[in-house]
Formats: structure tokens, C-alpha cells, sequence
């Protein structure tokens, strides 16, 4: 039985990509495979996180999505993408279905959008074909129809804020909408937190604010800055702080499974 994780945001900029990526990566080395799609159609990204050329891709979401191939067809293994350089084969797999970076397919999305059924119908076929223990769907900022569907099927959304007035705002919308869909989990995730801020406090003050729990702190990482979407962190910086606080997610994480 698959454990769907949506990461969402209210607003673009919030880091999720990041976060669900490094999630897959530590999944993944925890021996679990691990399903990772893109459905940020309209400005898609994820894949560079992977080292994924997106001229190379020889099918994405959008094929499937526009009826020129089987979903299936869209997965790249990108489980290499995160090991630390040398490190040994692990038993667990990160597979990613990209969506694409060419500007027509963009322009048509935009233009005549899809049907929002045949991505519901995708997202459970990659389940089951490639016997997923965790599928993380990457969405699109804001609220859309292919968010309300992402939202809707997931197990556990994970809600990602930044300490700032806006993403506050937002992020009461978005959790008013999760609980309407009755989404079996909701956590909070703050990120990009300065050092000199009180994590704890800041916690334990958003949890007041929306009756939900904060799984983690992120605090704002160079090393993430450094990598410039160039690399997984689990990969380059196992130790590192953000990284340890994003293991704290795992375990919250509800699998009925584990």
C-alpha cells in the first residue's frame, strides 16, 4: 500500500522542491522505494534537484497527460542522485516522473489545461506498477484544481510556510481546505528560519495559531544556498542541520505500514 505525501505551499519560493526531494533521499536510504511527481506543470523544477537534463528526457508528464505514452514510460531512476560519491548501493529506489521544460508544452498547459481525472488516474497506476512505499507529489503554489486533487488523495500534506505575514495568511486558507477534504494528516513545515530566531518558540507559537503540529524548523541553509538546485543535500551534507530536522518528518510521517 503506497504513503501519498503531497508538499504544498501556499505561495512559491517556500523551498518545498527541496524539501521533497531530500525527503525521497531519505526514504529511500531507510530502504523504502519512492515515487517523486512533479505536477508543478506550469513551472516545473524538481528535476535539477536530481541532475535530470531536461533537453535528455525522452517522455514527461505532459506526454501522458496529452495521451502520447503510458505513465510508466515518464519514471527515471535517479536513486544515484542520492548517495553520498562512493557510498555503496542502497536497497531502497527514488524514481521521478518530471514534467517538461519546453516552452510549447508550458504554453499549452496554460492555454487548454488537462484533464485533472487522467492525473488522478496516472498517480494510482505509478502506485501500483512500480509497488511504491511512498509516492511525494511536488505541487504547484496556490490553489488549483490539480492541487485540490493532490490534496485530496494524499495520506499526509505537508503544509510549507515561511515566518512571514503573507505565508501565514495563505496557509490558514490552504489548512481550511486540507480539513474540508478531510486529509488523514496534516503537518506544518517552517522553513527558512534565521539562526538568531527562537525555533522553539516560533514552533510552538504556529502551532497555537493553527491547531496544527509543526513537524520542523527548517532553519535558512547555506549549504542549500551553495548547492544552488544543483544536488541533493542528504547526498552532499548528510550532517547537516537542515537535514536533521527533516529526518524528524520521516518519523512523523503516518505509514500505516511502519
Amino acid at each position: 500500500m503506497t504513503f501519498i505525501v503531497s508538499t504544498h505551499s501556499y505561495r512559491g519560493g517556500t523551498g518545498k522542491s527541496n524539501i521533497s526531494a531530500n525527503l525521497a533521499a531519505l526514504l529511500a536510504l531507510q530502504g523504502h522505494r519512492v515515487g517523486v511527481i512533479d505536477v508543478d506543470i506550469r513551472s516545473p523544477g524538481i528535476h535539477a534537484l536530481f541532475g535530470i537534463d531536461p533537453h535528455t528526457t525522452h517522455s514527461t508528464l505532459n506526454d501522458f497527460l496529452w495521451g502520447r505514452c503510458n505513465v510508466e514510460d515518464t519514471v527515471l531512476d535517479v536513486t544515484a542522485a542520492v548517495l553520498p560519491p562512493g557510498a555503496p548501493g542502497i536497497a531502497g529506489k527514488v524514481l521521478l516522473v518530471p514534467s517538461s521544460m519546453r516552452t510549447g508544452e508550458i504554453a499549452r498547459i496554460l492555454k487548454e489545461g488537462y484533464a485533472v481525472e487522467l492525473l488522478n488516474q496516472g498517480i494510482q497506476s505509478l502506485c501500483d506498477k512500480l509497488s511504491l512505499d511512498y509516492l511525494l507529489i511536488d505541487t504547484h503554489p496556490g490553489v488549483n484544481e490539480e492541487t485540490l486533487l493532490s490534496i485530496a488523495i494524499s495520506d499526509c500534506l505537508l503544509l510549507v510556510l515561511r515566518p512571514d505575514q503573507q505565508d501565514y495568511q495563505g496557509t490558514a486558507v490552504t489548512l481550511e481546505l486540507a480539513r474540508r477534504l478531510e486529509v488523514p494528516q496534516l503537518l506544518l513545515v517552517v522553513n527558512k528560519a534565521l539562526n538568531a530566531m527562537d525555533k522553539v518558540h516560533l514552533k510552538e507559537e504556529i502551532e497555537a495559531a493553527y491547531q496544527t503540529p509543526v513537524a520542523c524548523v527548517l532553519p535558512l541553509s547555506e549549504d542549500l544556498i551553495r548547492l544552488g538546485s544543483a544536488g541533493i543535500l542528504v547526498a552532499v551534507r548528510p550532517e547537516s542541520p537542515y537535514v536533521a530536522a527533516l529526518g524528524e518528518v520521516v518519523r512523523l510521517m503516518q505509514h500505516p505500514s511502519r
